[in-house]
């Protein structure tokens, strides 16, 4: 258990959340934890709406992608950062207002406290808060049983993205991030590195204001394309480490 301030780095993924981010950002301002120090970054994947004229009016930290990137290289961007300026913990949360910072401190607990490396943040452990569509819940349901088959692994929510990291995650996290929809990808890829994961029940709201980009014929898309790239790596850790 680490004594002294802890150092926490928000990160959040930004992709045209123009009426999401200041909100959230603001309700980030509110949360006071015990020993910890909390620092918001912005990781803005080029958005086309007004976020990048909001977040530099607001002043928060932010680091502004040239081009496109996606969910994958926007993430790994800040846990660059955090790698790069010693923080002890990072935090990736949505800029979309799904993951309330009223939450933190239940993703965060386990991390500070040593019983865990990488913490999920689960919307199927309680039965409260948002629980997503009958589609993605399938969908959430198939990756949990093939990481449970591939590492032995439980996690009920594979695919939610608020999880805080300790240090050495942070490192494993800043070298590997895989790209498009990476959340069970990564949950397989830290089993394989013996990162010791946990999950704890948190309420997750439905996104604040704009429209998901995963639609059901991309539910299903995404199922069949994040499996064959969990398989695969699955195969290329096992065999080459």
């Amino acid at each position: 258990m680490k004594t002294g301030i802890n150092k926490i780095l928000i990160v959040i993924p930004c992709y045209n959340e123009q009426d999401n981010i200041l909100p959230l950002l603001g309700e980030l301002t509110k949360i006071n934890i015990e020993n910890c120090e909390i620092t918001p970054l912005v990781v803005n994947d080029a958005s086309t709406d007004d976020t990048q004229n909001r977040l530099k009016s607001s002043g928060v930290l932010f680091l502004e992608n040239v081009v496109n990137l996606g969910i994958g290289g926007t993430v790994q961007l800040g846990f660059i950062y955090a790698a790069e300026n010693g923080f002890d913990i990072a935090v990736q949360m949505d800029g979309d207002g799904q993951h309330p910072p009223s939450e933190l401190h239940k993703i965060i607990a386990p991390v500070i406290k040593g019983d865990a490396q990488m913490v999920i943040g689960s919307r199927f452990i309680s039965q409260t808060g948002f629980k997503s569509t009958f589609l993605r819940r399938v969908g959430i349901r198939f990756f949990y049983r093939l990481n449970k088959w591939l590492t032995g692994v439980e996690v009920k929510d594979s695919t939610s993205g608020y999880r805080a990291y300790n240090a050495q995650a942070i490192r494993l996290a800043a070298d590997y991030y895989p790209d498009e929809y990476p959340e069970p990808e990564m949950i397989l890829y830290l089993a394989h590195k013996q990162v010791k994961i946990a999950e704890v029940a948190v309420n997750m709201n439905d996104r604040a204001s704009g429209v998901s980009s995963i639609n059901s014929f991309r539910s299903v898309y995404y199922m069949f394309k994040v499996s064959l790239n969990i398989l695969f790596l699955h195969l290329k850790l096992k065999f080459n480490g």
